[in-house]
């Protein structure tokens, strides 16, 4: 039996590819959606994992450093470190900061440790760790600063030392690292005439012994939860396991997120569906008289329907294919991250697969209406 919906491709290939094209943009933009969902995931957890914390305390009744502001008195470490099972106690801060290189502003987020401790919560690429407490800073790449350079911030201008890859915050903005100290006076230090005018108050605002949270390091054989509980007990602050903070992250934060990119990915499928079935449904119209002869000569309804379900599944597969090669080709354009697995793939080619033999079933449909005379009568 000669196939018909393969012959009727022939005839009108560009047409066929360059519709297979168009749906394949649409395809492709559902796996960079789905992409950067990864990423947002991804980068959400790139501070805390590179902190790799057992507990995080924080202000009462506030959700941690990356959801919600949170403040505590530094002298608090001491105390921490007093509780059974805690070996180390690291004060830190969270701020977002905008920078300027060449009149152009850059978001990034700064975070505050304790640079002369054998605490790092970074991975360098390049140069070196903050070895005094004044002036120097580690910056990503992101943010197009070399090492050598110089950086105005806040009362003083900082030299970049060592350099990061691909560290940013839940945001998608570059991480830059600096002393707690300096950190804290970013932060927490005011103006010179905002302290004058809180003075004639008589009001002190010039407090910087500040910190966002601790975070907190076990003994091998210490539960992180029993130890949090005892500290939340006594010390009436809130307290995280890590385990809990990226649960916060990944479901409070990234959440709605996840649900707005969700519709979106549904809407987009839902149009390709309708442009497939459109175009099958279209392509069919046009052959309905050598469908009538087809059904003249004895063909079955199940051949007329194999003939068009083909078709529709051959327009599905090299849509996802173009869309796999244009999602590849531009994920590393996007100013967040994308992050394209497999699985993922897979996924949605048997999504679109589905789709596709959903769509075809419009133009089965009239295929099988069609009067068998019609072929006689031109």
């Amino acid at each position: 039996m000669i196939n018909l919906a393969w012959r009727d491709i022939s005839h009108s290939l560009g047409k066929f590819i360059i519709t297979a094209l168009g749906v394949g943009m649409l395809i492709g933009v559902v796996l960079v959606m789905i992409g950067i969902y990864r990423g947002m995931v991804h980068d959400a957890m790139i501070v805390p994992n590179n902190i790799s914390p057992d507990l995080w305390v924080v202000q009462k009744d506030t959700l941690g450093p990356f959801a919600e502001s949170s403040r505590l008195h530094e002298d608090l470490k001491y105390s921490l470190k007093g509780f059974k099972g805690v070996k180390e106690v690291h004060p830190l801060t969270f701020q977002g900061l905008q920078l300027q290189k060449e009149g152009k502003p850059i978001r990034v987020y700064a975070l505050g440790y304790e640079s002369l401790s054998s605490f790092k919560p970074f991975t360098l690429m390049q140069g070196r760790a903050i070895k005094i407490r004044n002036k120097e800073i580690i910056v990503d790449t992101k943010t197009g600063f070399n090492l050598g350079d110089t950086i105005p911030l806040g009362r003083n201008t900082y030299t970049v030392v060592g350099l990061t890859h691909k560290e940013v915050s839940s945001g998608g903005d570059p991480m830059i690292y600096l002393d707690l100290r300096e950190a804290q006076e970013l932060q927490f230090l005011f103006s010179n005439e905002q302290i004058r005018n809180d003075r004639q108050r008589g009001t002190q605002s010039n407090a910087t012994a500040i910190v966002n949270a601790f975070s907190l390091t076990l003994y091998p054989g210490f539960d992180p939860k029993i130890v949090g509980d005892e500290i939340q007990r006594w010390k009436h602050q809130e307290v995280y396991t890590a385990q809990e903070q990226s649960d916060i992250l990944t479901k409070n934060l990234i959440e709605r997120s996840a649900k707005q990119i969700g519709m979106f990915t549904m809407i987009l499928l839902l149009v390709s569906c309708v442009i497939i079935s459109l175009i099958i449904y279209t392509m069919t119209i046009g052959k309905a008289k050598e469908i009538a002869i087809l059904k003249l000569i004895g063909a079955s309804n199940f051949i007329i329907t194999k003939m068009i379900a083909q078709q529709s599944l051959l327009l599905g597969i090299i849509a996802f294919i173009a869309g796999a090669i244009f999602a590849n080709a531009s994920a590393n354009h996007f100013p967040k991250t994308v992050i394209l697995i497999p699985t993922d793939a897979l996924k949605l080619f048997i999504v679109v697969v589905v789709i596709s033999i959903l769509a075809s079933l419009g133009g089965i449909r009239w295929a099988q209406r069609i009067d068998p005379a019609t072929a006689i009568g031109g």
